[in-house]
């Protein structure tokens, strides 16, 4: 694992965080208790800040960062970026699952209790619903999602990689 200090910036991190050996954490980048930074995920904190609350897992490959003077990166709780991902310069709020191979790119809102598509672009400057899938590219709202489909993916997924990490320490 590589957790880099750069332009007088280290990494800070709560309680009972994972983070795999392969994992690059750079710079601005703060985290909240329970998160888990998996296999070749990239945290770059080089340019703007990354702010992470509890509970949000990194998937393998994923890739977070933002614009230089312009866009830092904000996630709430309970959030799960998805192996190969791009989250890049936005706010993702909580209970929010972003598919696999998706990217979200800067200035997008994405609001609580939603799916993005694994595949999906959510371009520049999009405000994604509460409460909805959204998938395709550009990515656009496919339907509501259920209170089962919230609890049975988006709080599933999350808490399953808090117990996943916990086989790794």
């Amino acid at each position: 694992m590589i957790i880099k200090e750069i332009r007088g910036k280290k990494p800070q991190f709560g309680a009972d965080c994972f983070f795999a050996d392969t994992a690059v954490i750079i710079g601005d980048v703060e985290m909240g208790n329970q998160c888990s930074i998996w296999f070749n995920a990239i945290l770059r904190g080089d340019v703007n800040y990354i702010r992470m609350a509890d509970r949000v897992n990194v998937q393998d490959g994923a890739v977070i960062h933002g614009t230089y003077k312009k866009s830092p990166t904000n996630i709430g709780s309970n959030v799960s970026i998805a192996h190969n991902a791009i989250v890049h310069g936005c706010t993702i709020e909580d209970n929010v699952l972003i598919g696999m191979g998706s990217i979200v790119m800067d200035d997008c809102i994405v609001n609580s209790n939603t799916i993005i598509a694994a595949g999906a672009v959510v371009t520049t400057g999009t405000t994604v619903e509460s409460g909805c899938i959204y998938a395709g590219v550009p990515a656009k709202k496919i339907k509501d999602i259920s209170e089962e489909l919230i609890s049975g993916q988006i709080e599933r997924i999350a808490q399953s990689y808090i117990k996943y990490a916990g086989w790794y320490k």
